[in-house]
């Protein structure tokens, strides 16, 4: 009885290594930034707004700072948690799969800073720190571009 092996296809290429580190670069963006926003956001608006701006976006009335820390919260569970689902992501060794969610995250970043630089630079206490933001957010983008070119690249040649 002779035993079926199954060998990739010729044009099927490798899973690229490129795209696990790029997954755990950003997961690791995204989880710590998360921790930081559901534990210490009071030292974090202090430290990247100054004492003036972050008393104001904490709020002035207990209630709106009980708002504004639950919203902070939530919102630092839900970056923990895309961090986390990148981490998982990253292990995915589908070549098909990678370039499809390289895709859609350049989209995503693309998209967020668009966001940022359309409405954000509108609030007062925020405007002068939207720039370095939207700036963030098209580097982010640049490195799923560069993995795709990089796909694209040994996929093509």
């Amino acid at each position: 009885m002779a035993t079926r092996t199954s060998s990739p296809s010729p044009s099927s290429s490798p899973p690229s290594s490129c795209f696990m580190l790029i997954c755990l670069l950003h997961s690791a963006i995204a989880i710590s930034s998360g921790a930081f926003m559901m534990f210490r956001m009071k030292e974090i608006y202090t430290f990247t707004h100054g004492i003036e701006t972050a008393s104001k976006l904490l709020g002035s009335t207990p209630h709106d700072q009980l708002l504004i820390r639950t919203s902070d919260s939530f919102c630092g569970l839900l970056l923990f948690t895309i961090g986390f689902l990148l981490f998982m992501v990253s292990f995915v060794e589908d070549t098909d799969f990678q370039s499809f969610f390289a895709a859609g995250c350049t989209f995503l970043h693309v998209f967020m800073a668009v966001w940022r630089f359309w409405f954000e630079t509108r609030v007062e206490d925020l405007a002068w720190d939207c720039i370095r933001q939207t700036v963030g957010d098209i580097l982010l983008a640049l490195s799923w571009v560069s993995f795709l070119v990089y796909s694209w690249r040994e996929k093509y040649d």
